[in-house]
């Protein structure tokens, strides 16, 4: 009776385990390990520098980046006008030093070695401009012809009143409606004569075109004046006109 009760006064925790069976585990450490991994889990998910989210994802940690980027990054408005300055600055040096055209600046020609070769060739005798003002640029010269046929010349002009004027010379077949004189005043109307120098000259206009002519048939040689100057100027120009003599052998100098 005796060893009855005393078996029965047994504590619990000195049970044996049963064959097989698993040992119980003491309730407080277990606890103590639960709590321990919540709060550092916690303090995982409140500390971005750890990698990890609550839901156990990555999260972003500090991006690093280069001296240069962070100056660039930091600098604000005051760098951002730094840079518009310095490129100003860079455009004004290029805009000062690129050479600029300059529209007063006229292209010249020499026309007299064309003028040579015609007097030297031409069957008539060459009319050619003399004394005219420094303030006309002669723009071109051009000779045209072939053996044994018609030969030609054209001086253009830039005027004194900024506008075009020509001297077109050939003894070429004058009339007709493809002759030299309708090709050259570009089939102009008539529009009556002027005196100019005590020489008749007819007068020729081409509206759409702004072209004026005077025309002056010569024996062997006819002579245009056309252009885009008014009849004054072209009649500076046709009153310029001096016949110029064959030179004598041994002697091309022309006179202008």
């Amino acid at each position: 009776m005796s060893e009855a009760r005393d078996a029965t006064r047994t504590p619990v925790s000195e049970v044996s385990p049963e064959p097989g069976g698993a040992e119980p585990e003491e309730a407080p450490a277990a606890e103590h390990g639960a709590e321990s991994q919540g709060a550092s889990g916690a303090e995982r998910a409140q500390d971005p520098s750890s990698g990890t989210g609550e839901d156990g994802t990555a999260g972003e940690g500090p991006i690093v980046v280069s001296p240069s980027v962070y100056r660039r990054l930091t600098s604000g408005f005051p760098g951002f006008l730094m840079a518009i300055l310095s490129c100003m600055v860079v455009v004004g040096f290029v805009l000062l030093v690129t050479p600029r055209r300059n529209p007063n600046a006229i292209p010249q020609v020499d026309f007299r070695s064309d003028l040579n070769g015609l007097v030297a060739t031409a069957p008539f005798t060459v009319q050619a401009p003399q004394g005219l003002s420094p303030k006309w640029y002669p723009t071109s010269s051009n000779l045209t012809g072939r053996a044994n046929g018609p030969v030609g010349w054209h001086l253009g002009y830039y005027t004194p009143g900024k506008q075009y004027a020509a001297l077109e010379e050939s003894d070429e077949r004058p009339d007709g409606s493809d002759g030299f004189v309708a090709r050259m005043t570009s089939q102009g109307t008539p529009d009556g004569s002027l005196q100019v120098a005590g020489a008749t000259w007819d007068k020729t206009f081409r509206k759409d075109k702004n072209q004026r002519s005077l025309v002056r048939r010569l024996p062997g040689v006819t002579l245009v004046v056309t252009g885009t100057a008014s009849y004054e100027e072209l009649a500076t120009l046709a009153g310029s006109l001096r016949p110029q003599p064959k030179p004598s052998p041994g002697k091309t100098e022309i006179h202008q």
